[in-house]
Order: C-alpha cells, then sequence, then structure tokens
C-alpha cells in the first residue's frame, strides 16, 4: 500500500511557504486588493485557508488546478495584510511542489510551464537572457507583425545604430554573455534544484503528451507545444 504523502508538511519544506503564511483569519483583504482576482476566477483568500486546513485531497485539488496559476506575484498581499502573510508566497510554494509532483500538467494553464521552461527557461540557460530576442518570432507571435520580421531581419546594424553592443565582447546592452558566466548561471539552477525540476517539467509533460496522443519532441515546434501554447478554454476571467 502506498504510503499517503503529507502535502500541507511537503509546503513547510520550502522556505517561502514558512515565510509567506503566518495566521489567516479571513479578512479578505488579499483578495480586495489582488489585481488577478479582479480579472480571473481566482480568490487568494480561498488558497490560504485551504492550506491552512491541511486538508491533503482539497491541497491536491489546488495543485492540480489553473487557480494557482493566475496569481502574477505582485505581492500586493504582502503589503496589506494585517497579520503579515503572503499569499503570494504560498502560491509559489504550490506552484513549486506542483511542478515536483507533477500535478502542474492537469490544468490548461499549468501545462504551459513547458513552454516557459522552454523559452525563457532555456534562454537563461544557453544564452544568459530571460528575455532572448531572437526567440520571439512572428511564427509564434504573429501579433509582432512585418516590422518584427524585419528586425530580425538587420538585428546587427539596428542596435549598433540604437547603441547596443549586439553579441559583442565586453559590456553594453545584449552584450555576448561570457562563457565563465554562463558556466556559473548553469551551476547556481543545478545547486538550487532548477536543473532538477526543469528534468522534471520535461518528464510529466512527456507522459502527458502520451496520454493526450500528442507528439511530443524537443524545442517548440511539436503538436503538444503548439497546443499547450496556443489553448484556451474561456473559462479563466470572471463574468462581470
Amino acid at each position: 500500500m502506498q504510503e499517503l504523502k503529507n502535502y500541507h508538511e511537503m509546503l513547510m519544506q520550502d522556505i517561502r511557504f514558512e515565510e509567506g503564511l503566518n495566521a489567516c483569519m479571513n479578512c479578505g483583504v488579499c483578495t480586495a486588493i489582488c489585481p488577478a482576482a479582479e480579472f480571473y476566477n481566482y480568490d487568494p483568500r480561498q488558497i490560504v485557508d485551504i492550506v491552512q486546513t491541511g486538508d491533503n485531497d482539497e491541497i491536491e485539488k489546488l495543485m492540480k488546478s489553473d487557480v494557482i496559476w493566475y496569481c502574477g506575484e505582485c505581492m500586493s498581499c504582502k503589503t496589506r495584510c494585517p497579520r503579515g502573510n503572503a499569499p503570494g508566497l504560498v502560491i509559489m510554494a504550490l506552484r513549486g511542489l506542483s511542478q515536483d509532483l507533477g500535478f502542474f500538467v492537469e490544468s490548461e494553464k499549468g501545462r504551459q510551464q513547458l513552454a516557459l521552461k522552454r523559452t525563457v527557461g532555456q534562454w537563461i540557460l544557453t544564452h544568459g537572457y530571460c528575455l532572448y530576442l531572437e526567440g520571439v518570432g512572428t511564427a509564434m507571435h504573429p501579433e509582432q507583425g512585418p516590422v518584427w520580421d524585419w528586425i530580425q531581419a538587420n538585428w546587427k546594424e539596428l542596435f549598433r545604430r540604437l547603441g547596443a553592443n549586439y553579441q559583442g565582447d565586453g559590456p553594453g546592452i545584449l552584450r555576448k554573455i561570457p562563457e565563465e558566466a554562463m558556466d556559473e548561471i548553469r551551476r547556481i539552477f543545478d545547486v538550487t534544484g532548477g536543473t532538477a525540476r526543469f528534468e522534471k517539467i520535461e518528464d510529466a509533460s512527456r507522459k502527458k503528451a502520451r496520454e493526450m496522443d500528442m507528439a511530443f519532441d524537443d524545442g517548440i515546434d511539436n503538436e503538444y507545444f503548439r497546443h499547450i501554447y496556443k489553448t484556451n478554454n474561456n473559462s479563466h476571467t470572471r463574468q462581470k
């Protein structure tokens, strides 16, 4: 018989959870001030209340839901809470555990973690930038329009005129990040568990792609990636 995991205890191992939840009195100030709660079906007060009960089944539902991915981590909740709680930190801990346990693939917004990992995450490890402009083409971002196509074809000359050190050595905007700095970034990911978490995101996503009978390959040009990147069931925003 498989031992039942205590999700509350697992969350307690995350310093963000420990610092983010003192004692909620359910006043609802966090929800009142939350920008995400104005637009999404999202209530940080309710999330904190569920976590505080320690109910394993309800916490698992949270980690498998879209709800924990609505938070923009603006931390407005932290500035207003009379008890000094930070629901945003609690959300971070829930997201991390959801990724580690593979629960994130059970929701539409959760599945998009693979897209973030393969774009922003991979750009950091490969180029040293969380936004690598060459990776933002009109094939995936048609809203950029034809001007962006021209920019993509004329990077060096354009940014030279703007005073940037595009792909150059030494200081300057858009410079090439030295390899020793890139090695340090990758070691930080290894030591902090980021590399292992990326692998878990890949493994869980690959398994989910099989369940959905979708092609799953490296990079961003495959059926599963395109599906999670573009699918929106339009059930996330509040009806006013």
